[in-house]
């Protein structure tokens, strides 16, 4: 294969295209500019148990969670709910005509295993997400739950402390309470 000599039009456009681009990367758009640019993370982990099987943990974890689940958009949403399979949905629908937002995507679920979801859940509109994993193992008074959040972005200070502290609520002030009351065998579930 034969090589364009060093002053010919292809070459001298290669040239062009090469400092155009590196002109581009490092000056940006006129009139463009960068208003903040940081990452951060945290990662948090809870664990509590459950006086149920795994099954009917993950079960009172998933599909209608408005029982324990008292965060949302709406103040009232008329349904909140998590679909226990790989693509469904956690949403919180406001109204009749179907309005609402989608807090997360389930990216793995296997009853009385595994559930994870992927979202900015609360922090919606924000260049910011979370990967929850909630794990069900077996435990002589129940089910141990173990929860953790891995999170990414741009964050405001003291999200880490806040997002702790909104788990633990969900977690032992609401989770806990209503699972042991029973209130969780409420609906139409396959029980263990």
């Amino acid at each position: 294969m034969a090589h364009a000599p060093a002053s010919s039009p292809v070459t001298r456009w290669l040239a062009c295209a090469v400092l155009v681009t590196v002109l581009l990367l490092t000056t940006g758009p006129a009139g463009a500019r960068v208003i903040k640019s940081s990452t951060a993370g945290f990662s948090l982990e809870h664990e509590l148990v459950l006086p149920v099987s795994p099954g009917e943990a993950f079960d009172a974890m998933t599909g209608d969670i408005s029982g324990w689940w008292d965060h949302s958009f709406s103040g009232t949403p008329k349904a909140l709910y998590i679909e226990p399979r790989p693509g469904g949905g956690f949403y919180e629908i406001f109204d009749d005509s179907g309005d609402g937002a989608l807090h997360a995507s389930v990216t793995y679920a296997d009853r009385g295993r595994l559930l994870r979801f992927v979202g900015p859940l609360g922090l919606a509109g924000n260049a910011f997400t979370m990967s929850v994993t909630v794990t069900y193992e077996p435990h002589a008074d129940g089910t141990l739950v173990k929860l953790s959040v891995n999170s990414m972005g741009i964050m405001e200070d003291g999200w880490d402390e806040a997002v702790d502290q909104v788990w633990h609520h969900f977690l032992f002030e609401r989770l806990k309470p209503y699972v042991e009351a029973g209130k969780h065998r409420g609906g139409s579930r396959t029980k263990d």
